[in-house]
């Protein structure tokens, strides 16, 4: 769970369908599913009588604390995206939601789909759109050169396609 950094600039408030659909669906799994269980679990630790020293009454209670607050921010984000639905009108551009393929010097292909914060994912290749690579990659097109400031130092691309 990430916690919200004073200093650090607000989240872009976009998303993809995708993306939205798994917030909304984790939101509801956890009122529906995972906030009953527990809630008859400490029910039923409550039940046993001493609630001071019993840890499976503790250790719900705080489950159940855990389980609020991040359904608290999910709704307080969903509230707050954007989801991009559609394909931007000038495809050969890099937008929100594009693929891109860029090379590095050394001939090295990666690919990366630039998403909202809320969708990073590693192992798909998912980058944020507030990301250094994506901020470098927005609005260009194929053959284009690209330099990012990265913390092993700058960085040189080239780009090789874009796809939506």
């Amino acid at each position: 769970m990430r916690r919200h950094n004073k200093n650090s600039p607000p989240a872009s408030p976009y998303i993809t369908p995708e993306g939205h659909k798994r917030l909304s669906e984790e939101l509801s799994h956890l009122w529906k599913v995972k906030r009953p269980k527990v809630t008859q679990a400490v029910a039923e630790a409550a039940a046993m009588g001493d609630r001071s020293e019993n840890a499976e009454y503790i250790y719900g209670k705080k489950q159940l604390r855990e389980i609020d607050s991040r359904m608290r921010f999910l709704q307080r984000r969903l509230n707050e995206l954007t989801v991009v639905d559609r394909v931007p009108d000038d495809t050969s551009k890099v937008f929100f939601g594009a693929w891109v393929e860029i090379e590095d010097n050394d001939g090295t292909i990666y690919r990366y789909r630039i998403v909202g914060r809320d969708e990073i994912n590693p192992g798909k290749n998912y980058i944020s759109i507030d990301s250094p690579m994506a901020k470098a990659l927005l609005q260009r097109t194929e053959g284009d050169e690209v330099t990012v400031k990265r913390p092993i130092g700058t960085s040189t691309f080239v780009v090789i396609s874009v796809g939506y």
